[in-house]
C-alpha cells in the first residue's frame, strides 16, 4: 500500500501496493535536483540513490532497509554513508523521519508543499498498523491552530510533526 496527498488540501489517499512507484520517485528526484539547485545544496549521487530508495515504496524504511534495497543494485553502501544523506534528505525536507518506527519516508508533497522542518506547514503522517502505509498532509488550519497552541506556551517548535496510528480505508475494508 502507498501513500499520496492531494496537494493544497490535505487530503490523504491511500492506494494499493501495485501503485506504480516510478512516476512518485522521478518527482521526488526532480524536486531535490530543483530545490537543490536553487538553493546550493549538493545533491550527491548517494543522496540521490538514497532518495531513490526511499521512493521506491510509501512504506518508510529504515536505514538498514535502505542499504538492503541499494545493495540490491550494486555494492553494499557504509551505513555512516546512508545515515548521512538520510540526515541530509530529512534536514532539507526530501524525506521525513517517521519516529515511532525509526524509519524514513520520502517527501510525498511537491514544490507548492516543500517546507524545511520547523520552518512552515506541519506535517501530519497516516500510519496503517496492518499494512505499513504512510500517508503524508499538511494542513493550513492545523498548522494555525499549532502556532497557537505553542506560542501560547512560549515553545519554539522545530519539527511540527504529527503522527496518527489506526487502519487505512483499505485494510479497514478487508476487515
Amino acid at each position: 500500500m502507498t501513500s499520496g496527498a492531494k496537494h493544497g488540501t490535505g487530503e490523504i489517499m491511500l492506494e494499493h501496493r501495485d501503485h506504480d512507484h516510478d512516476h512518485c520517485a522521478r518527482d521526488a528526484i526532480a524536486h531535490a535536483e530543483a530545490i537543490s539547485a536553487a538553493e546550493g545544496l549538493r545533491f550527491t549521487e548517494q543522496r540521490r540513490k538514497v532518495l531513490a530508495a526511499l521512493a521506491e515504496s510509501h512504506v518508510p524504511a529504515s536505514a538498514y532497509e535502505v542499504i538492503d534495497r541499494l545493495a540490491a543494485d550494486g555494492p553494499r553502501p557504509a551505513p555512516v554513508s546512508v545515515y548521512r544523506a538520510l540526515e541530509f534528505l530529512v534536514e532539507h525536507g526530501f524525506a521525513h523521519r517517521i519516529e515511532s518506527r525509526n524509519a524514513y519516508i520520502a517527501c510525498s508533497r511537491g514544490p507548492e508543499g516543500h517546507d524545511k522542518p520547523g520552518h512552515g506547514a506541519a506535517t501530519v503522517f497516516l500510519l496503517c498498523e496492518n499494512c505499513g502505509a504512510a500517508g503524508e498532509a499538511s494542513s493550513a488550519a492545523l498548522t494555525e491552530a499549532l502556532a497557537a497552541v505553542t506560542q501560547a506556551a512560549g515553545f519554539a517548535p522545530s519539527a511540527p510533526i504529527i503522527e496518527i496510528r489506526g487502519l487505512c480505508a483499505r485494510c479497514r475494508k478487508a476487515g
